[in-house]
This record gives C-alpha cells, sequence and structure tokens, in this order.
C-alpha cells in the first residue's frame, strides 16, 4: 500500500498545478499511506485542519471579498488553461 499511496500522491501533485482535481488525488494518496503510515495520518490531519480552518474563515468574509477570491480563482484556472492550450499549440496563439 505504501508504495500505491505513493505513487498516487506524486501524480496529484503533478497535476496540482493544471486544472483538475490535483488536490484531491494528493488526499487520496496521503489517506492510503495513512493506513500504514503515522506520519502520512498526522499529515492527513494537519490537512483537513488546515482545509477546515480555511473554509471557516472565508465563511466569515464578506461577500464583496469571497467574490474576489472566487474572480482570482477562476482568473488563475482561465490562465492555466489557456497557457497549456497555447504550449500544446491547440490554443488561441498569444499576441
Amino acid at each position: 500500500m505504501g508504495v500505491l499511496g505513493s505513487l498516487i500522491m506524486i501524480l496529484g501533485l503533478v497535476l496540482v498545478p493544471l486544472p483538475g482535481p490535483g488536490w484531491l488525488i494528493v488526499f487520496l494518496g496521503l489517506g492510503i499511506l495513512a493506513t500504514e503510515f503515522a506520519w502520512a495520518e498526522r499529515l492527513l490531519d494537519f490537512g483537513r485542519a488546515t482545509l477546515k480552518a480555511w473554509l471557516h474563515w472565508l465563511g466569515r468574509q464578506h461577500l464583496a471579498v469571497r467574490a474576489l477570491i472566487s474572480l482570482a480563482t477562476l482568473g488563475f484556472v482561465a490562465g492555466v488553461v489557456l497557457l497549456t492550450l497555447h504550449l500544446s499549440g491547440t490554443g488561441i496563439p498569444f499576441v
């Protein structure tokens, strides 16, 4: 299980900068590793606590702040998609 969890986690880390479920795959691999290793379980607990704290903080923010964070995230993802398409030769060329 250690090898499988490590491979899934590495795949997730490779996918993190791309649009898609990169972080979800990282946590899946970490969850598999946590069945065998205590350090992975502690890291998984830390990740869950950090995500919970971020969502709690975000929920307390004004609607304008949440909208700005959403727009920034959307802009980042759109930029990554456009850059990926451009580098693969299938997208609109940059001027």
